[in-house]
């Protein structure tokens, strides 16, 4: 169930998504030519351990070449990381969910093994997705809206949308403090044991109100929502090249803003909007 966090439960989500970011961008700094996903996987999910991450909301994935934007992707085993090996000029994507507490994180991280026009391009184009959200969701807009807006704004640019290959076509889902009970560190089906027992309550509670937590593009997803966390996944594709972010999204009351604005993706895109000013 959605709620509203306490400004000191706010910064422990932060917290949280700031190591899972923190891990990312080590991972991506230790990535070299030869090197594939499942090493690139393990040695994200060693650095998150590292850093005192006590349980995952789903394990570490890696993704390179044109497996950054699903191509082929026809069942949900082909999302685990795999033997691609990593070259010269080619893109990736790392993503991780580690929880510290009960709190947890969502993120992912795009970029790119030396240089790419075509990334550098399809990167630019994902930064126009991180407002259009917000201003969705500020506007008073259903989920399923503000998705079919995404997809309009993707398609705008001359992009695909790869999101939409996700299992249930998420562009995000709730997240909530873990409660429940049962061993950390223990994954089956590439989810927490306590994250699918969360998901399982949460599944329940919302479908009794007509609605899911997972935000997609369906009925389920037809509703303006209430107070609480999501984590927001646009995934866009050109061709063999995919890019996406992956962030906490507060929405209270009567507002709705980004959990942190120091991640990453925004600090790269300012940088080159400095770079061209």
């Amino acid at each position: 169930m959605l709620t509203s966090y306490t400004p000191a439960e706010l910064d422990r989500f932060r917290q949280v998504q700031q190591i899972a970011y923190s891990c990312a961008e080590e991972t991506a700094a230790w990535l070299a030519p030869g090197v594939t996903e499942r090493q690139a996987a393990a040695e994200l999910r060693r650095r998150l351990v590292r850093a005192g991450v006590e349980d995952l909301f789903h394990v570490p994935f890696a993704w390179f070449g044109d497996r950054t934007a699903f191509r082929g992707f026809k069942v949900p085993f082909q999302f685990f990381p795999g033997k691609r090996r990593l070259a010269e000029g080619m893109p990736f994507v790392l993503d991780c969910a580690p929880v510290i507490d009960g709190y947890t994180a969502d993120i992912g991280y795009g970029g790119v093994l030396g240089e790419d026009p075509v990334w550098e391009q399809l990167d630019r184009d994902l930064s126009e997705l991180r407002p259009l959200v917000l201003d969705g969701i500020r506007a008073g807009h259903t989920l399923d809206a503000i998705y079919l807006e995404v997809d309009g704004k993707i398609a705008s640019q001359g992009n695909d949308n790869r999101h939409r290959v996700y299992p249930g076509r998420v562009i995000g889902h709730q997240v909530t403090r873990q409660r429940a009970v049962g061993p950390k560190g223990v994954t089956m089906f590439g989810f927490g044991i306590r994250t699918l027992q969360t998901l399982g309550r949460e599944f329940v509670g919302e479908a009794i109100k007509g609605r899911s937590p997972l935000w997609a593009d369906g009925r389920m997803s037809r509703f303006v929502p209430p107070p609480g966390l999501w984590a927001v996944e646009p995934h866009i594709g050109h061709g063999p090249v995919g890019v996406k972010f992956e962030e906490l999204l507060v929405i209270t009351e009567d507002d709705a803003y980004w959990l942190d604005d120091d991640v990453p993706h925004v600090r790269r895109w300012n940088a080159r909007l400095d770079a061209t000013s």
